[in-house]
């Protein structure tokens, strides 16, 4: 599970499986049924892997797979890492917000400098604005650490289920 991109925080990978893509999401639906470590759920050709419940922190990771088929014979398996869906709205959220913060700090100094005013308080809180965003940064970065552990038995369960019904 190498990612090409150490910045990244929500990494991704891509493999080829030489069955069609209908193999490959059927034995996830047979798997969700006979085991209870990991939530399993389907849309399409979206497969969702989780912790349950009681073994979830704040920072746990999911697997999103999606199984696209290729030719009638192979499909293409994209897996992608990330954090529940509500935790990475609020943390996109907050982001956007700062991201905003900043450009009406910069729209005050502006304008506080083209008039001549004092405008040392304006370059105060663009500065704050920066370190918050490198402060998100690092606890993302924080946070998909202490996911890793939990990645790497999400992606384990993946390639199991693939090796048991000889998809892989």
């Amino acid at each position: 599970m190498e990612t090409t991109n150490e910045i990244v925080l929500r990494p991704r990978f891509k493999m080829e499986i030489k069955h069609p893509n209908e193999d490959v999401l059927r034995a996830f639906e047979t798997v969700k049924s006979t085991q209870s470590n990991f939530i399993i759920s389907r849309v399409d050709d979206h497969v969702f892997i989780r912790l349950p419940k009681h073994k979830q922190h704040f920072w746990s990771p999911q697997l999103h797979l999606e199984v696209n088929e290729r030719t009638s014979e192979s499909s293409v398996l994209h897996g992608l890492f990330g954090p529940n869906p509500t935790v990475w709205t609020l943390f996109m959220f907050i982001h956007f917000f700062v991201a905003g913060m900043f450009i009406a700090f910069g729209i005050w100094f502006y304008t506080n400098w083209t008039l001549g005013n004092p405008y040392g308080i304006q370059i105060g809180l663009m500065i704050l604005m920066i370190v918050i965003w490198f402060g998100l940064y690092f606890a993302g970065r924080i946070g998909r650490n202490r996911g890793k552990p939990e990645m790497h038995q999400l992606h384990n369960f993946m390639n199991d289920t693939l090796k048991n019904n000889q998809l892989i």
